[in-house]
């Protein structure tokens, strides 16, 4: 009897604890079957999973990324496609891209194309020029790359009609002196004639020559890279060389040339570069401006206009000319544009000046504006980062910083904004009060 109460006893707890483990087992199961993946939903949840490593293969991809998956649902988007505005509300928001993904996914074939998308917010003719492509990920997902192209069509259109816009500059004084050439050949026997053709060859190659200079010298700016070989430049002698440059032509015309700037005013950069951005804005003064008018040069600071609070220096130009329509303005610094052609080519302008001007001014921190009004004259201003070099000056071995008189004193003999744009012609805005 005993030994079989201890029998039955046994038989009792073995089947308790057998209970007891099936019981620990099944919550286990449903545990695990409940608990998320790393890359996601089970297989068997009715929702599509990435393969591993894909995940961390499209976070790195220059490209905008969307991974379909049989429903035509997005599993999977960059940043950068929601960007662009290819994914909304968790579909795909262009045609043609989810046309080509349901005929890669029944076939399996990898596609192509390229696509003009309208661009939210935009005016028209912006747009998106893209790049997509369709492939077959695993055997339920598929796979979008979108590239943007939209720069690179900009720049190619740029280099095409720059290219174009050369070839028919060039061929202008080429042709010039091609004839002129002739010409002399066939009037050989009469010296007047001669030396009318030979000082017309004369302008046609200093215009050539120009042209030639002003391409290498865009070459050389439009990257708008930092700035290599750079040095504190002084402003007065800017300004001193323009109007030297500028000085025979303004003559001619008697169109006088007023300068004025505040003193110690230093500029960090490319010495032969800004001297060659603002002999272009004081020659386009002269060239555009009637005869027996005025030309300004002024230049002054801006305190804690700059980057981070720093100081600008401001350089304007200002003429009497014929002023600028509206519709001009936001034409004027592209390549080769002119207002009136005809006119630019009896003054002998490339249609550069302008564009080297912009591309000077980037290059160096800065900007450069415009206010024209018609039959009133215009005023280009260039917005430059001072350097620190006259701050360097002021502190400079034998003076006290922290002498206030002598401050005070500097102060008093430094002119006021009022007092130097006095100095100038009567009719001549001063920038302060141009927009």
């Amino acid at each position: 009897m005993d030994v079989n109460a201890a029998v039955a006893a046994a038989s009792a707890l073995a089947g308790l604890l057998t209970g007891v483990i099936a019981v620990l087992a099944f919550r286990w199961s449903e545990r695990e079957q409940a608990r998320p993946t790393r890359n996601g939903p089970r297989p068997d949840s009715g929702t599509a999973v990435l393969p591993p490593g894909v995940d961390t293969v499209l976070s790195v991809l220059r490209s905008s990324a969307v991974v379909l998956d049989e429903g035509d649902t997005v599993v999977k988007a960059s940043s950068a496609a929601y960007a662009l505005g290819l994914v909304r509300g968790g579909r795909l928001a262009v045609d043609q891209m989810l046309q080509m993904a349901r005929e890669t996914r029944r076939d399996g074939e990898i596609r192509q194309v390229e696509l003009d998308l309208p661009r939210r917010g935009a005016g028209r003719g912006e747009g998106l020029a893209v790049s997509a492509r369709v492939a077959p990920l695993g055997s339920r997902l598929v796979l979008l790359l979108v590239e943007d192209l939209t720069e690179a069509r900009r720049i190619e259109a740029v280099r095409r009609d720059f290219v174009a816009n050369v070839s028919h500059e060039l061929k202008t004084p080429v042709g010039a002196l091609s004839l002129l050439s002739e010409a002399v050949m066939d009037a050989a026997d009469d010296p007047e004639a001669v030396n009318r053709f030979a000082g017309r060859m004369q302008i046609e190659a200093t215009r050539l020559t120009s042209l030639v200079q002003e391409i290498i010298d865009l070459s050389r700016v439009q990257d708008d890279v930092a700035l290599v070989d750079a040095e504190p430049v002084a402003v007065d002698d800017l300004v001193g060389e323009a109007v030297d440059r500028c000085r025979h032509q303004a003559a001619a015309k008697q169109i006088t040339m007023a300068t004025g700037t505040t003193p110690d005013l230093f500029l960090w950069g490319n010495r032969g570069q800004l001297a060659a951005a603002l002999g272009n804005l004081v020659e386009n003064a002269v060239n555009y401006s009637p005869a027996r008018t005025r030309v300004g040069i002024a230049g002054r600071r801006v305190p804690g206009a700059g980057p981070g609070g720093g100081d600008l220096v401001e350089i304007s130009v200002t003429d009497q000319g014929i002023g600028i329509s509206e519709k001009d303005r936001d034409r004027i610094f592209e390549r080769f544009y002119r207002v009136d052609p005809a006119r630019s080519r009896a003054t002998g302008g490339t249609g550069l000046g302008l564009s080297i001007v912009k591309h000077v001014a980037a290059s160096h921190g800065g900007e450069v504006t415009v206010w024209s009004a018609e039959g009133q004259g215009s005023t280009f201003t260039l917005r430059l980062p001072e350097t620190g070099i006259a701050r360097d000056r002021a502190l400079a071995p034998g003076t006290d910083p922290d002498n206030e008189d002598a401050e005070d004193a500097d102060a008093a003999d430094e002119p006021s904004d009022d007092q130097l744009f006095q100095t100038l012609p009567e009719h001549i805005p001063a920038p302060e009060v141009l927009p």
